[in-house]
């Protein structure tokens, strides 16, 4: 006999590295992802390089991932995207246990 409890499986972990283009330095969008990422329960991390791009590494339930990624492709009201390059990691991948703004 099988009993169902009503409770939904976990949903899967995802790992992504995402490099988001277009006039993003100077404009808040590492504070706002950091602070989205960490609203969503998300882990890794954000930070400027110095081609002017912001590369954001993430990891956490599927759908809070993809929450993230939709987010990247506007940032913040004074961010204007123009590209951004996602490249799913292995689930798991990232060691760490918080969000952070490094760089």
């Amino acid at each position: 006999m099988s009993t169902q409890t009503g409770a939904e499986p976990p949903a899967p972990i995802r790992s992504v590295h995402a490099l988001v283009s277009g006039t993003v330095q100077g404009v808040g969008f590492r504070f706002h992802c950091a602070y989205t990422a960490q609203d969503l329960g998300l882990v890794g991390q954000v930070r400027n390089l110095p081609d002017g791009d912001v590369e954001v590494m993430a990891q956490g339930p599927a759908p809070k991932v993809t929450r993230l990624l939709t987010w990247l492709h506007h940032g913040p009201r004074w961010a204007s995207v123009s590209r951004v390059t996602v490249t799913d990691l292995r689930p798991g991948a990232l060691e760490t246990t918080g969000f952070e703004i490094t760089g």
